[in-house]
């Protein structure tokens, strides 16, 4: 008889693939508002970058106006998540939308002094980390532990096919539309999710054993820490995460790697798109139904090494055509971040899973922003795109090892002995 991992849903939608998740009204209800969400937010951040360019022609305020639109969330991944644990979830999620759908639309008003429309800005992304910590863990309820992994194989292909749609069209729209009435209609989608989320997910009462625990947010944001830290299998997860560092690093170096390569600006779009088009194909393989779960949790280890070791081939200076073969590989590879991610979920009580997902995509965020700030300083002093892109597959190879071992010791010691099968 096969034990639950902690945190699993007692009763279980049957699983009959993917039949089984269309006909459970709350999830097409999280992806629906999700989303047109993740297509607003692209739309969002386009008309912003054309916005400041328009109004100071200086690239270097533009690069920063597109900073802020990740940056805040790491602060918040870490001060805010738990407010996921604290209060009624589907109450978080609403309140967030509509308080991003009140300052985006304060944004998008004409004559919006640019330091007025920074501080609005920054103030919308601290709604992130508690929306997507209310939603992730909220998702495991709404699915179950049989459905779980699959509903968030849905949810990161809509992302990744979100933000190539939102990429390609944006520009397009904003020219169309003009970037106060883009901002406008990113308000509206927040607003629309609220409204999806108040209608089409039943409100549930906090965890009794978050309701019982000390609200202090340090006590809380340690406690969170201190769960992570003390089981190993939790720890090479987040590990498993965070290497995604290193895989980024060719998209924040996609432009000059581009000029080395001597090939045009238009292979940049190809060069940005071929990962997220790579973990596309990649999910869609792993959820055929000769990778059980057990299976992709066994290959987590390996995956991670083929995201990174790819990447060593850039060390030979390859052309752009032997470049988007790699990054599709890495792609697939990549892939592999979704069980990391569902496992982690599913092994984090559930009165913790919000504060827990906050800390790992906090720490995600911030090895994001240091592998593309870090190889960005490197490829300037070495003068060499491409063998900063090897070195970093390199490095990021050596330490997937490390952690896929950690992994397969993980699930073997006493403290993993329950199968981790869906």
């Amino acid at each position: 008889m096969t034990e639950r991992i902690p945190g699993e849903a007692s009763a279980e939608p049957k699983d009959d693939g993917s039949a089984g998740l269309i006909r459970l009204s709350e999830f097409r209800t999280l992806w629906a508002a999700y989303a047109q969400s993740v297509l607003g937010d692209q739309l969002a951040r386009v008309a912003l970058s054309l916005l400041v360019f328009d109004r100071t022609e200086s690239a270097g305020w533009t690069a920063a106006t597109y900073a802020l639109t990740s940056l805040p969330a790491l602060l918040s991944g870490v001060l805010l998540s738990g407010l996921a644990d604290r209060f009624p979830r589907r109450t978080v999620m609403m309140g967030c939308d509509l308080v991003r759908a009140v300052l985006v639309g304060l944004m998008a008003l004409p004559g919006t002094p640019l330091p007025l429309l920074a501080g609005l800005l920054v103030l919308a992304q601290l709604a992130e980390a508690p929306f997507g910590a209310s939603q992730g863990a909220l998702m495991p309820v709404v699915l179950g532990g049989r459905l779980y992994e699959r509903g968030q194989r849905v949810m990161m292909i809509t992302h990744q096919a979100g933000q190539l749609v939102g990429f390609a069209v944006g520009g397009v729209l904003v020219v169309w539309l003009g970037s106060h009435l883009a901002l406008g209609l990113n308000a509206l989608t927040f607003l629309f999710s609220a409204v999806l989320i108040r209608l089409g997910v039943k409100a549930r009462p906090v965890d009794a054993a978050a309701d019982a625990a000390p609200k202090r947010m340090h006590t809380q944001v340690g406690k969170a820490a201190a769960l992570i830290w003390s089981d190993p299998r939790l720890r090479s997860l987040v590990a498993l995460g965070w290497l995604a560092g290193f895989i980024v690093l060719p998209e924040g170096l996609a432009a000059p790697f581009a000029e080395e390569a001597g090939a045009g600006a238009a292979s940049v779009g190809l060069l940005l798109a071929a990962h997220p088009a790579g973990m596309v194909l990649g999910a869609a393989l792993l959820g055929r139904p000769v990778f059980d779960a057990e299976r992709r949790r066994r290959l987590l280890g390996p995956l991670a090494v083929g995201a990174n070791l790819p990447l060593v081939v850039y060390w030979a200076g390859p052309g752009v055509g032997v470049a988007l073969l790699v990054l599709l590989v890495s792609g697939v590879c990549s892939a592999y971040q979704i069980t990391a991610g569902a496992t982690f979920v599913l092994l984090t009580p559930a009165d913790q899973r919000g504060q827990a997902l906050g800390l790992a995509r906090s720490g995600l965020t911030a090895m994001q922003g240091i592998g593309v700030a870090g190889g960005g300083l490197a490829a300037e002093l070495s003068g060499s795109s491409a063998h900063t892109i090897g070195g970093a597959g390199l490095v990021g190879t050596l330490l997937a090892l490390l952690v896929a071992v950690s992994w397969s010791r993980a699930r073997g010691t006493s403290a993993g002995t329950i199968p981790l099968s869906a």
